[in-house]
């Protein structure tokens, strides 16, 4: 009799904290006006400072997106795209720029508050999806930190022993790293020392990292601009027949390819905290480094495909070779210059994003109060800023990050598509204000079950196209989307974003759009990316009901999205 009361008793108590997870995973964040936020932290003492301008907003969202790949990506996609990777780069920007309009919207409409994608999903969905939209987004940046650094330190080398002293006389384990134990550890002393220095410039303050970033970005654009005007001269339009020689199918895929190239505009977004007039600006800083982005890259694209038929391009260093084999040595110098700078500020300001992220989640309880606290001097982010910089330099001085590449960019796909959802559900969220019907849930779950046959719909013809299945299942897929997005469409619902600046324009089409693009595009990724994105969930999952959902401030959340009571509608 006991045991059994005893059983009755343990599925009583697993039930309730069951439904107690659930409860907190429901839980919407609400957030303040952006006077108000503002000055409930400046007189808690604990808010960062105004201090970036638009052109620092800019900058930092070129910074971010064009590191040593436009020297060397360009080449890489040309060889089987031929002259059409122009194309790809074309096609792939348009598809950023949409995604850069759903994040311009939302960084207008919350400009108070740090958080990006994360904060956005806060208050469009649940908690349980901002955390797991943190976590997947904040392996791609640790992993991706630790790579860029390795990569940062080979180009440093390489620059040094373009002198005669230093040629052959840095060991391995400066530069490239020292395999050990069959590859599986590779050590290196140089990437966490350009870490530890980084680091360092971020812990001073955002105008001195903003001050770094802005002369390294103008050093890398310069030189760029440079490589396109000194290459023009060389072009011979005979190399640009045929354009795509391998038919459009390989300059979609160079498309699927370079897409990656323009990551980093989103950096702006985080930024949101530090901008003198962020309602303002971040719209314009998102879209105004987008498009430099897109022009470069294009340029660098028509000049190399120009100077050199694609079938001779290297793989390694494609655009330095086409202007040695031209008799421009000199450029060559250059470019692995360029290469140091834009590798150096995509660095910079990646971990300046960790921060920020780690700092949002601090402030709301979903971690520990010590990454949320600002140093009352530097009005930086002190210990989160840190916590960033030992973890990449761990992972950079111990483990070849290089053989986790494959499993990167799950965590920005999914980022970019759940920003695109965020913008639809909050237009929901604003009919239900204007409107104040009490067939708002349904209407707001049937919105969201309509972007998730959207989300399913992309990964489906992803894989399909991957596979090479029939052009049937392929446009099966796209239908279904299109008869998701029509039913979204037709709701009539998204007039205009309240309490926005900025408003995305075509919603809903323009989100579902990014949406099946992004996860199509996640289809292409290697499996074990797709591994990596279930056991992190599962992971993820298991730290908030362990911690998150114990520790999460109440104060501004909100328990479930209910419809509101025929009295409150009248």
């Amino acid at each position: 009799m006991g045991g059994h009361q005893g059983s009755s008793t343990e599925r009583f108590s697993s039930a309730t904290w069951f439904s107690q997870l659930c409860a907190s995973a429901r839980r919407f964040k609400s957030l303040a006006p952006p006077s108000l936020e503002t000055a409930v932290r400046s007189t808690s003492g604990d808010s960062l400072v105004r201090r970036l301008g638009l052109f620092d907003l800019i900058l930092l969202g070129i910074g971010a997106s064009i590191g040593a790949g436009v020297f060397v990506v360009t080449g890489t996609v040309a060889r089987d795209a031929g002259p059409g990777v122009t194309i790809s780069f074309l096609l792939a920007g348009a598809s950023c720029v949409l995604n850069a309009l759903c994040y311009a919207e939302l960084a207008s409409r919350f400009p108070a508050v740090v958080g990006g994608a994360y904060m956005y999903s806060y208050s469009a969905f649940n908690e349980i999806t901002a955390f797991l939209v943190f976590v997947q987004l904040m392996l791609d940046y640790h992993i991706g930190a630790a790579s860029i650094s390795r990569s940062l330190a080979s180009y440093a080398v390489a620059l040094l022993e373009l002198f005669p002293a230093f040629k052959g006389c840095i060991p391995l384990w400066i530069g490239s790293g020292q395999e050990l134990f069959g590859g599986f550890l590779s050590f290196n002393i140089l990437a966490p020392i350009l870490l530890a220095l980084l680091t360092l410039v971020l812990c001073q303050g955002v105008r001195e990292s903003s001050a770094v970033n802005s002369v390294m970005t103008a050093t890398k654009v310069v030189i760029v601009l440079v490589v396109i005007c000194a290459g023009a001269f060389d072009i011979d339009v005979a190399n640009w027949s045929p354009f795509a020689p391998n038919g459009f199918k390989a300059v979609l895929t160079g498309a699927t390819v370079v897409f990656f190239s323009y990551v980093g505009f989103d950096a702006v977004a985080n930024s949101a905290e530090e901008s003198n007039n962020p309602q303002r600006d971040l719209p314009i800083g998102i879209m105004g480094s987008l498009l430099v982005c897109i022009s470069l890259y294009i340029g660098v694209c028509l000049v190399l495909t120009g100077m050199v038929p694609f079938s001779l391009l290297s793989e390694d260093a494609p655009l330095a070779e086409a202007f040695s084999s031209k008799g421009m040595k000199f450029v060559s110098i250059l470019i692995s210059i360029g290469a140091v700078a834009g590798l150096t500020t995509t660095l910079l300001v990646g971990l300046y994003v960790q921060s920020r992220l780690y700092l949002g989640l601090g402030r709301d309880g979903l971690l520990p109060s010590f990454f949320s606290r600002i140093h009352p001097t530097l009005h930086t982010p002190l210990h989160s800023q840190i916590w960033c910089g030992i973890v990449a330099a761990v992972l950079a001085g111990i483990f070849n990050v290089h053989s986790l590449s494959h499993i990167l960019s799950v965590g920005t796909l999914t980022g970019y598509s759940v920003v695109a959802a965020c913008v639809v559900a909050l237009r929901l969220n604003d009919n239900k204000e204007r409107e104040s019907s009490n067939r708002w849930t349904s209407s707001w779950h049937e919105g969201v079950i309509c972007l998730v046959i959207i989300a399913c719909s992309g990964f489906g013809a992803g894989v399909f196209y991957r596979f090479s299945a029939s052009v049937i299942f392929l446009l099966l897929s796209v239908g279904v989307a299109v008869s998701a997005s029509a039913v979204l469409h037709y709701r009539r619902a998204y007039a205009q974003s309240l309490g926005s600046g900025f408003c995305c324009p075509g919603v809903p089409i323009v989100p579902c759009v990014c949406i099946f693009f992004n996860i199509f595009l996640f289809a292409q990724l290697h499996y074990e990316a797709w591994i990596r994105f279930v056991v992190v969930s599962v992971l993820a999952t298991a730290v908030y009901a362990l911690y998150g959902q114990y520790h999460a401030d109440a104060s501004t959340l909100i328990y479930q999205r209910a419809p509101e009571s025929e009295s409150d509608s009248e």
